[in-house]
């Protein structure tokens, strides 16, 4: 998996998940539709471009980059029969350097893929280049991102007709809440949150001011979790 537990990073960013995100340019005569996706692994990244081929069959290339993980430690492009440097590496770099916030480039978990059709006009290695690039960066001025955050996860055991009032009273007060489960006798709620103890510590005193002193946190392992903001 790409989420790996000893990362050394703590937040990074990716595209919204279960979408896919498209654009095309026109450069002399080619069309350039990019399509951009979630991935968490390199099969998934790998299964876009098998998509893709299937999809436009007809197209003359398929180029393709990722980045994975939250260090970004995987990086993979290809040219797909575009001359060598002009097409997968233009995509990655976009991908690399796209700022997701001032001063900041921590884009991963994404995958991105080039159909081209020639137009008949060669656009020479310096036109393939900067038509990779900008295909890649146009998409992803359209694509929502989110914030990924690894954080430490709390169960609140809670009886079952109590639990709908106290998670939404949980969310109301603005905490991030993981899966929930339903066991026989409980549920289980799940709150995520930043592996601090003063922060940690203060959600167990506004979760026993909530219950009543009724109830209390768990603490379990870490997990990346999606956030708002």
């Amino acid at each position: 998996m790409a989420e790996q537990e000893d990362s050394r990073a703590t937040a990074y960013t990716t595209l919204a998940l279960g979408v896919d995100f498209r654009h095309e340019i026109e450069i002399k005569r080619s069309r350039f539709i990019t399509v951009l996706r979630r991935a968490s692994d390199e099969a998934a990244a790998r299964a876009l471009v098998a998509e893709l081929r299937k999809e436009f069959h007809d197209a003359r290339h398929h180029c393709s980059a990722f980045v994975l993980g939250p260090d970004r430690v995987i990086q993979r492009s290809n040219d797909d029969g575009e001359p060598s440097g002009t097409a997968g590496i233009p995509m990655l770099e976009a991908l690399l350097k796209r700022e997701t916030l001032p001063g900041v480039a921590d884009l991963s978990d994404a995958s991105a893929v080039v159909v081209r059709y020639f137009g008949g006009i060669l656009l020479g290695a310096g036109g393939l280049v900067r038509a990779y690039s900008e295909s890649v960066s146009a998409a992803l001025d359209s694509a929502p991102l989110v914030r990924r955050r690894r954080l430490r996860i709390c169960e609140i055991a809670v009886p079952h007709q109590a639990a709908g009032r106290l998670e939404n009273d949980l969310r109301s007060a603005g905490f991030v809440m993981a899966e929930t489960s339903y066991e026989p006798a409980e549920t289980i709620l799940r709150l995520a949150l930043p592996d601090d103890p003063q922060v940690i510590a203060d959600a167990g005193e506004r979760l026993a001011s909530m219950t009543g002193g009724t109830a209390g946190l768990r603490l379990q392992g870490t997990e990346w979790v999606d956030v708002p903001g």
